[in-house]
């Protein structure tokens, strides 16, 4: 499923993000940039560990905000890690909406045409998948819409099909 937003698309597709040929690709990270399971754990897995170790170095960012290092083996050039939010742990929907933004933010730095996405959040972490896909979805587009960006291709690139209806009902609403 696809959303233009003036030149520039929002696609939503099922997949392993790790095999994305996107310009980055966005980490659902935790605040210490260690890179253990779910999302994190394969991209550690395939990029290889140069990611940590930039990802060491760095030393991790806030809840709502996001770093750069490079793909290592991956066929992103980039990965963005986004710090989302725990379920239950307060201003949840700030939070999030901040990591999208923030990773929009450091792709558009970069000079970057495409990144992918995973639903933030929604696996460890608790995040409801519906109210994610709202958020997201949302701060993307508007972001598209408003903002001077590099982007020209923003994609959604969710684990399960479930996470797809999901993701593709909302889309449909805004």
């Amino acid at each position: 499923m696809e959303r233009k937003v003036g030149e520039k698309v929002v696609v939503l597709l099922r997949g392993d993000i790790t095999e994305m040929e996107t310009d980055a690709i966005v980490n659902a990270a935790n605040a210490d940039l260690i890179l253990g399971a779910g999302v994190a754990g394969a991209i550690r897995a395939k990029g290889g560990p140069e990611i940590q170790e930039e990802c060491n170095r760095i030393g991790g960012t806030h809840v709502g905000g996001a770093v750069v290092t490079t793909g290592g083996r991956l066929k992103a050039r980039y990965v963005i890690h986004a710090v989302g939010p725990r379920w239950g742990e307060g201003d949840e929907e700030r939070k999030l909406r901040e990591a999208t933004l923030n990773s929009l933010r450091r792709a558009t730095e970069k000079g970057l045409r495409s990144m992918a996405f995973p639903a933030v959040s929604t696996g460890i972490f608790g995040f409801p998948k519906d109210l994610c896909a709202k958020i997201m979805l949302g701060t993307v587009l508007s972001f598209l819409a408003e903002e001077e960006t590099s982007l020209e291709k923003v994609v959604f690139c969710l684990w399960s099909q479930e996470d797809l209806e999901i993701f593709q009902k909302t889309l449909r609403r805004l």
